[in-house]
């Protein structure tokens, strides 16, 4: 009766359930996982976003495919803050960046065909993957003082069936932006090889230097889809609204254009409200983005602290961000740790393989947690080691 592309395997893994029992069972729990940034303590401008919402706009329904001027001229205000022109032509909004994947899946891929996406990563891709008849091969990231790509696996691992690169910028959990020697190899690549980049920026803004990395929205040597939205650039996931830009040479960009038009056509889904309201979400993100990244450095300062005199465990560096990757002893799998140090310390992290590391030794804990329970948690977790 169902389709083999949703026959997943959905009995909750070991953690999971560990979770859910320690819950259950009303123990303490300090949860170093937690990455929702409405659930972590931040103060947002409560009036502003209320009176952005209630608009009496919202009563005349006048459905663009690509999205209401208004907000995509707003997107392009926020691209030109950090010095790159977006045509608002070029914009096409949705509700989610889950679902500017499955437009871009659909422009570009029949079914069986190949896109290339890094490892480690966020394992949200192979479900989008599955859903749209789509094959993920992944390409390793390695660490050797700081994250890098392996340009000659990525190169080894494309075929006649591949049609796209997802490179996250930065990605997460390694919290790695791509260099500009980096945008210019993949962009040669994918040029060469008639590919498309397809680059996640939902944490762009959220760089620990001052200076602001480049956006592949600019990117004019290949086809280049990029995705970001208001979840996290202005902390508000439950707005749902996110968008795609579609940039690189003109008659490749004309036609993905084309093609995306009838797809989002096909759906119209953003809300008009949000639409209205998204202009002002994106003026006052900065407020969000500074108390958001001034917690990330005291959590991170504090991290280091415990770390200073512990020789068996290290945090390999990030760049920007909301998680960090500690390396730890690889005396058992990474997974089993987890629920040893849920059992034993009441502390909830995730293991290395949820995000695909290669070997075991990795924990990946949010550096969004309130700093209280952040300080305790690591602590009680450095206690095992």
């Amino acid at each position: 009766m169902f389709s083999e592309r949703t026959n997943w395997n959905l009995e909750p893994n070991r953690l999971s359930k560990a979770l859910a029992d320690h819950r259950a069972a009303g123990r303490p729990l300090i949860d170093l996982t937690v990455s929702i940034p409405t659930q972590c303590g931040f103060q947002y401008e409560q009036e502003k976003i209320v009176h952005a919402l209630a608009n009496s706009a919202v009563l005349k329904y006048e459905p663009d495919p690509k999205g209401m001027l208004a907000a995509r001229e707003a997107i392009v205000a926020y691209y030109a803050d950090s010095g790159v022109t977006v045509p608002y032509d070029d914009l096409i909004l949705t509700a989610s960046t889950s679902e500017a994947y499955s437009y871009v899946f659909r422009a570009l891929c029949n079914p069986g065909d190949e896109i290339l996406t890094p490892s480690p990563s966020y394992p949200l891709f192979g479900f989008l993957a599955d859903i749209h008849d789509v094959k993920l091969k992944r390409y390793p990231l390695f660490y050797d003082h700081g994250w890098h790509i392996d340009f000659h696996a990525l190169e080894q691992s494309v075929t006649s069936r591949t049609r796209g690169v997802i490179v996250v910028n930065p990605n997460n959990p390694t919290g790695h932006f791509c260099g500009m020697q980096d945008v210019a190899r993949l962009t040669s690549l994918c040029s060469e090889n008639a590919l498309a980049i397809i680059a996640d920026e939902v944490f762009l803004d959220f760089a620990l230097e001052p200076k602001q990395p480049e956006s592949f929205a600019g990117n004019a040597g290949a086809l280049t889809f990029t995705l970001n939205g208001l979840s996290k650039i202005c902390g508000l996931p439950q707005m749902k609204l996110a968008w795609l830009v579609t940039s690189g040479p003109e008659d490749w960009k004309a036609q993905a254009l084309a093609r995306l038009e009838v797809i989002a056509d096909t759906y119209l889904s953003p809300s008009t409200p949000v639409q209205l309201a998204a202009p002002l979400f994106l003026q006052s993100r900065r407020k969000f983005q500074e108390q958001l990244m001034a917690r990330v450095r005291k959590n991170l300062a504090e991290m280091d602290r415990q770390l200073a005199d512990r020789k068996s465990c290290t945090r390999l560096a990030l760049e920007g961000g909301w998680n960090a990757v500690l390396r730890v002893p690889a005396t058992r799998p990474d997974e089993d740790l987890a629920i040893e140090l849920l059992a034993s310390r009441g502390v909830y992290v995730h293991p290395g393989s949820f995000y695909e590391f290669p070997a075991d030794g990795h924990l990946v804990v949010s550096l969004i947690t309130p700093p209280s329970p952040f300080a305790v948690g690591v602590q009680s977790m450095l206690s095992m080691f």
